[in-house]
C-alpha cells in the first residue's frame, strides 16, 4: 500500500485524459492501473507527507509517454525469468 493510494479514485478523471493521449499517440493497450503503478513506483518512491491533491492531478497529467514507456520495458525485462540453464537460451544469448 502507498501512501497516495488514497487519492487513486480521485484522481482517475486525470488518468482517463492521460490514457486518452496515450491512445491518441498509438498506445491503445495501456490501462489505469499501469499508469499509477508507474507513479507509484518510480515517480513517488519518497512520497511526500503533506501533498495535496491537486499536485497529483499535475503529476499524473505531466507523465510523458516515452518515460513511461521505458519504465513499463525496463519492468518486462526485470519481471522476465531467465535461466542460464536452458541451453536454448544461453544459445540465443550467444548470438
Amino acid at each position: 500500500m502507498h501512501a497516495y493510494d488514497i487519492f487513486q479514485e480521485d484522481v482517475e478523471p486525470a488518468i482517463q485524459v492521460k490514457l486518452d493521449e496515450f491512445k491518441l499517440l498509438g498506445y491503445e493497450k495501456v490501462n489505469g492501473n499501469e499508469i499509477w503503478s508507474f507513479l507509484v513506483k518510480k515517480k513517488w518512491r519518497n512520497p511526500k507527507s503533506d501533498i495535496r491533491l491537486f499536485e497529483i492531478v499535475d503529476e499524473v497529467l505531466a507523465i510523458k509517454v516515452g518515460e513511461f514507456i521505458n519504465f513499463s520495458t525496463m519492468e518486462v525485462y526485470r519481471d522476465k525469468e531467465f535461466s542460464l540453464d536452458n541451453e536454448d537460451e544461453m544459445r540465443e544469448l550467444l548470438k
